[in-house]
């Protein structure tokens, strides 16, 4: 579809990227419009989400790292205090904020950042797309900006099963792994995905050991420790296509 919009006569100036999962509030588009054409160096938006009972989600984040692979599975509460930037999500704000990666749930495109970087990396299947797209346009100099007037009610992670966080979860699909691991092996290379890998497993590891001395109601995925492991770079190496 966005190839199709930049093939046309009269190519649109932006791309608004939507969940078929979404419900708009009013003035939502106008809202991510009105930002872009102010702010030139803007080159991706995206709304505040709100669930069917008007929590706010996260829709802006930090860039994952190895420090923050450890920070996210270890859920120590002493570490978010110590490494508020290594926790990947950014508690939403009333104000319009720069971040490292937005959520494609609402995001709306400038015609010039696909000039620049081309089209999503279509070899993900799902999750870690727009994580990679927004950090090629940050390469290129673009900025990314949450934009709080922009509001879309949106039933976040409906179509996987697997973002709640009241509940036990789901085994993770394999798509996540060969997602997450593309993402950082294209981006950082062998030696920072082993990094990522090892604060990974180690942080994992910790918190399950914790979550059993502490007896700790267990929401985590079945067999994620022995899956994440066999898709680690210590199983199947750093050659981006294995």
């Amino acid at each position: 579809a966005i190839r199709d919009a930049q093939a046309a006569d009269n190519p649109p100036d932006f791309i608004w990227l939507l969940n078929p999962d979404a419900e708009l509030k009013s003035g939502a588009g106008k809202a991510l419009l009105d930002f872009l054409a102010q702010h030139p160096k803007a080159g991706l938006a995206s709304s505040l989400s709100v669930d069917e009972n008007g929590k706010k989600q996260a829709m802006s984040f930090h860039r994952f790292s190895p420090l923050t692979e450890f920070v996210g599975t270890m859920k120590l509460g002493l570490l978010d205090k110590v490494f508020p930037n290594a926790i990947v999500a950014i508690p939403p704000r009333s104000e319009a904020h720069q971040a490292d990666w937005l959520s494609g749930s609402s995001l709306m495109i400038r015609r010039e950042v696909f000039e620049d970087i081309g089209s999503m990396d279509e070899d993900y299947f799902l999750y870690f797309e727009e994580s990679d797209f927004c950090l090629q346009a940050q390469r290129k100099g673009w900025e990314l900006w949450f934009v709080p007037e922009s509001e879309i009610i949106h039933l976040i992670g409906a179509s996987t099963g697997f973002t709640h966080l009241d509940q036990k979860l789901p085994r993770r699909p394999g798509y996540w792994f060969n997602s997450r691991r593309r993402y950082f092996l294209k981006n950082f290379g062998g030696f920072y995905t082993l990094l990522a890998d090892i604060s990974h497993l180690t942080g994992f590891s910790l918190w399950r050991l914790r979550r059993f001395i502490q007896q700790k109601p267990d929401y985590d995925p079945p067999y994620y420790l022995k899956d994440f492991f066999m898709n680690s770079v210590f199983v199947r190496g750093t050659n981006l296509d294995s």
